[in-house]
This record gives C-alpha cells, structure tokens and sequence, in this order.
C-alpha cells in the first residue's frame, strides 16, 4: 500500500513517550538518529520476560529455560527472514554495531599481514573507523580513505582507483548518521568483491528506514542495533557469511561459546554461539525479535516512502530560513538533515529548542572527519522516523525562526 495508506495516527499511539511534555510543550523527537522510540509491543515483551519466563538460555532442561531459550531463537529467527539471510547462524546477537565491527576487526587480525590494504569511507561513523584503525595498527596493514565531495556523496572513481590486489577488507556505511546520505551500496560490493577483498557495511542507519536483502546484496558483514529499530538498547546483530563466521576466531572466550574446555585445549563451538560468549542479553534479544514484528507488520518499503515524504517537506521548509545551509545534499538521502543557521552555534540552537520540546541532536555526530571536512565544528542533526509528522516539522520551523531572533 501507498504510504499514505498509513495511519500515522495510530501508529504514534503505539509509543507512550509521544504522549509526554516537555516544558510544558508536546515531544517533538526529532533524534531517531541517535536512537528510535520503543513501541508498547516491544515494551510489554520486556516485561513479560521479566515476569513470567526469566531463566538463563540453551543449558537449561527445565520449563523457563526452555521457554526463554525458544523465544530468543525465534527473534534470530526472525532476524533472518527480516534481512534474508542465508542461515540462522549467520546472524551473530551483539551488543550493538560497535561490538559487531570490533569482532570482525579483532577477526582480520589473524588474516592481514603488513601491506595489505584496508579501505574506509570519509563519512564513516567513530566506531567504524577507530577499529580500523586498531586493526591497522596490530597487523602493519595500510589504512586508505574513500574521499567524499561537498553534495556528501563518495567519489566513487576514486574509491575504484584504490581497489587493487592488496585491498583486503572495505568498510563503509550504508547510510551517514550525519549527513543521510545512501551509499550505492551493491556496486560498492561488487567492485569489491572484483578485487578479492570483503566487505563490512554499517547498517546501523539504513536498518531501521528500509529493506536490506541481504543475499541479493552478497555483503559480507552487515551490522545493525536494536535501539535504532524500535527495539531496546544493548542488543544487536552481525550478520557474516558463513564461510567468513568459521574461518575467523571467536572475539572473547568463556561459557556458551565453547565445544570442550580441558587444561591442554579448548575446541569452540559451532556457528553462532562461537561469537557469543556468557550469558547474553537475552531480554534485548527477544524483544528485538518483537520489534521486527512491529516493523514487518507496518512494512518497510511504506516506512521508507513516508519518511521520503517528510524529508522533502522538511528540506523544503528549512531552506526558506535565511541564513540556513543544509550539509549533505545527496540526491539519494534517508530522512536526515544536517544544518547550521549563519552566525548561530548548533548547540545554542539545539539548547534553545529543546526548552521548545523539540529533541535534536548537536554536535559532531561521532563523525568529526565530516566536520573537519565542512570546517565546522557541528550541526544541528533534525532524523526522521515513521511516527513523525509534517506538522511536527513546522513545529520546528517555529522553534528554529523563534531561536533565531533570540540568538541574533
């Protein structure tokens, strides 16, 4: 169904915080970015867990274990169908997107050698390009950068130009928590693929706004964060090939993750429990499943056309603000809007509209390459999701012309 077919209404009914005040004024959360609102769905499946069925996983041969250990296998499940990945097991619970890129770094340490090549993005996140260069570091491995131009867009001639027959492994993001902009993502992988070397894409951005095949991609590593998904914080997923997930090593070693432990030798155990050391967050692990539901059941190619639809009436209204500049104007955008207003600092802006009750984030957004790039020192980030609206989006206009005529 056409977007417009949503009832947003009572869509904004499923999330409780939308119903609160700020300052005496309505919530406008415009921080989806940073991370998503959580349905009551997802809510109630947390205290459920808590109340009826909270028992430790997969050891257990009594009723609660049993029961816990089925609800989280069904949320892999579910995870699986949700990015169509091949197997269960390739789909690695995590405690987010950064554990997820540190167990595929720590891994590549046992792979490159001094002069191998590693390729990141310019518009990379901090915790897709701090372990890379972690990684560098250990193995002698030479880190180059894909250039982006001022649109916000990779240069994607360039980015050609450094594949050759050392590059080994290429990060980049599927979507730019600062600037929104939407890697061509299945050309980047494919000319990757071309030279030998794998893949590792930062979902964490693109998860929550649009579909992601995951086989039609032929990604390598792909990694996403419940928080961002309407499901809670602390839980996530590596998604890895499995021929890549049983040639690298476990990242931690302890309970659950192993086959046989002497004192002589300890043998590991099969795919995925391998990468998943102790007693997970199996709370977070099921209620993410739920919040895949949520997302499932309202669709996400409705979600990405919606969201469309407010990205271009914000980008619309914010661009008749004199003095504004919007950083990142790609013409493949998710719902993200970077901006500065002339002779204004993002934090006194953002500062003034949160006494409005309107949430943006201010800053660098963990992408302080971007900035330095802009020569700026943060924006003023406004990120969209499904539950918002375009009259929330004049509410912002409001709170921007009210903030400006008391800041200049």
């Amino acid at each position: 169904m056409p977007s417009t077919a949503l009832d947003i209404q009572a869509i904004r009914k499923d999330f409780p915080i939308l119903q609160r005040e700020i300052n005496g004024n309505p919530l406008v959360y415009f921080d989806n970015a940073a991370t998503s609102q959580t349905p009551q769905l997802v809510i109630d499946a947390i205290t459920k867990y808590y109340s009826y069925y909270n028992a430790n996983i997969h050891r257990g041969v009594h009723t609660l274990a049993q029961e816990a250990t089925e609800a989280y296998e069904f949320a892999r499940k579910k995870l699986q169908g949700h990015f169509n990945a091949e197997h269960t097991h390739e789909i690695i619970f995590t405690s987010g997107t950064t554990h997820s890129i540190n167990i595929v770094t720590h891994g590549f340490r046992s792979v490159l050698k001094p002069g191998d090549e590693v390729l990141v993005s310019a518009m990379e996140h901090h915790s897709n390009i701090v372990p890379v260069q972690m990684l560098c570091d250990h193995t002698g491995a030479v880190l180059k950068v894909i250039p982006m131009d001022e649109e916000g867009d990779l240069i994607l001639d360039t980015y050609r130009d450094l594949l050759n027959d050392k590059t080994r492994l290429v990060f980049f993001n599927h979507v730019s928590n600062a600037l929104g902009t939407i890697n061509p993502v299945k050309d980047m992988i494919q000319w990757a693929h071309d030279t030998g070397a794998a893949v590792l894409i930062d979902g964490a951005q693109a998860a929550p706004h649009m579909a992601v095949d995951l086989q039609a991609l032929d990604v390598d590593f792909y990694t996403a964060s419940a928080h961002k998904m309407c499901g809670p914080t602390g839980i996530g997923m590596l998604y890895g090939k499995e021929e890549w997930l049983r040639m690298l090593p476990p990242y931690q070693g302890g309970g659950e993750m192993i086959s046989e432990v002497t004192f002589e030798k300890t043998t590991y155990a099969d795919l995925p429990h391998k990468f998943e050391a102790g007693t997970p967050n199996i709370c977070g692990g099921i209620a993410f499943g739920v919040a895949i539901r949520y997302l499932d059941a309202i669709g996400m190619q409705n979600i990405l056309d919606y969201e469309d639809e407010l990205l271009r009436y914000a980008t619309k209204k914010l661009l008749e603000i004199p003095g504004m500049r919007i950083f990142g104007t790609s013409s493949e955008k998710a719902a993200v809007i970077s901006f500065n207003i002339e002779g204004i600092h993002p934090y006194d802006l953002g500062t003034l509209l949160d006494k409005m009750g309107i949430a943006v984030r201010t800053g660098h957004h963990c992408a302080q390459p971007i900035m330095d790039f802009y020569q700026i020192p943060g924006t003023v980030r406004a990120s969209f999701s499904f539950y918002n609206t375009n009259e929330e989006v004049d509410v912002l206009i409001s709170g921007i012309e009210r903030a400006i005529k008391m800041l200049l």
